[in-house]
């Protein structure tokens, strides 16, 4: 009996172990291929999300430059109230002074009660 050699004894139109190399690189180009269409997705989904992120960003930084504006208005108008109510101050209508300020803690009160219910 004679026992098998190298390259004898394997099937005609295989040579040793490329068939099963190549069955094996096949797997890993499927596996790479499944990885790279995985990655590809990922990648799409972080660049939308991104995109998203700067439109609301975008729109952030518009609503604080509105909300800016809108204090220094504020700031404006109660400097020139109290500006008025230190020339009444220095009057002699005492009693007027203290009905404004009550009235005006009165409107600050409700103020905040109803942002409170919100």
């Amino acid at each position: 009996m004679r026992r098998a050699g190298l390259g004898e004894g394997a099937p005609p139109g295989s040579y040793g172990n490329y068939g099963y190399a190549s069955s094996g690189y096949n797997a890993c180009e499927e596996e790479n291929d499944r990885l790279t269409e995985s990655l590809r997705s990922k990648v799409t989904a972080i660049k939308s999300l991104s995109i998203e992120i700067g439109h609301e960003v975008k729109n952030q930084n518009k609503l604080l430059a509105e909300m800016d504006s809108q204090f220094d208005s504020t700031t404006g108008f109660l400097g020139k109230t109290m500006g008025r109510l230190k020339i009444l101050s220095r009057g002699s209508q005492t009693k007027l002074l203290c009905y404004m300020m009550l009235f005006s803690l009165f409107v600050f009160f409700v103020i905040y009660w109803i942002i409170k219910l919100r």
